[in-house]
């Protein structure tokens, strides 16, 4: 299985994978609105592969054999004040 990759020029770190590069048939209107215009990164050939670096090669696999598209967002941001907020009260308790 070989897959075209894109990136959104809307949404930063988001990327979009297809089954053959330039077709975007199968991905919903109102998905490359959001998405913006895609721009080309690379082929990738998810046969040949054993895990991707930031998405679930499986779920990349299922999403191109059952839709068409796989949607690759941004990994959620980390709350950093939670986290101290969290550690200051730990220190507080010992």
């Amino acid at each position: 299985m070989i897959c075209a990759i894109y990136k959104s020029t809307k949404k930063l770190d988001t990327y979009l994978f297809i089954n053959k590069r330039d077709d975007f048939s199968q991905v919903p209107e109102a998905l490359m609105e959001m998405f913006g215009r895609p721009e080309f990164v690379m082929i990738l050939p998810l046969s040949k592969l054993g895990k991707l670096a930031q998405a679930d090669i499986e779920k990349v696999r299922d999403g191109l054999s059952d839709k068409g598209f796989y949607l690759q967002l941004p990994p959620p941001q980390e709350d950093l004040l939670k986290s101290h907020k969290e550690w200051l009260k730990s220190q507080q308790e010992e």
